[in-house]
């Protein structure tokens, strides 16, 4: 199985970079893991059709990358629980799914043409989150959600 985040933007901080780093270490075991980045778009205005064209942009980098089945991080995206996330991967690859791609979008959020290509929309609740720090999270219930499936003591 292959597992791939694809994010928009760089992470800046060191203590971010390292706990991303530490979780693809530990899902080595399970999965070759990877973190794709692609540019950030800047924005030349602040109203909703440059928004709109920063999304485009951003979206088009976004599905140049995007390998297998697609799954978004949305806020309109659906809530699950470790266990059901864990259910999703291993229903996947029992299925003959060998990739997937988890889509973290920019600042604005995803463009509608990413959205049309997922075949999953997920939340991780309502609280906005850093980018960054999303991608920690994101690592960590993937390793979690192989910890569960494996019937290891690291999920409580």
């Amino acid at each position: 199985m292959n597992i791939n985040i694809v994010c928009v933007g760089k992470i800046k901080e060191n203590f971010y970079r390292a706990a991303v780093e530490e979780y693809a270490k530990r899902l080595g075991r399970f999965c070759k893991f990877s973190v794709i980045e692609v540019a950030e778009e800047m924005l030349s205005g602040d109203n909703d059709k440059q928004i709109e064209i920063v999304k485009t942009k951003e979206g088009k980098r976004i599905l140049e990358k995007c390998k297998g089945m697609i799954v978004v991080l949305d806020l309109h995206g659906k809530q699950l629980s470790s266990e059901e996330f864990a259910e999703c991967i291993a229903s996947n690859m029992t299925s003959g799914v060998s990739q997937i791609s988890f889509v973290i979008g920019g600042s604005y959020g995803l463009s509608s043409e990413v959205l049309s290509y997922a075949k999953m929309s997920i939340c991780f609740g309502k609280m906005t989150y850093p980018h960054q720090l999303m991608r920690v999270i994101l690592a960590e219930q993937i390793y979690r959600a192989f910890m569960i499936n494996e019937g290891s003591v690291y999920h409580k």
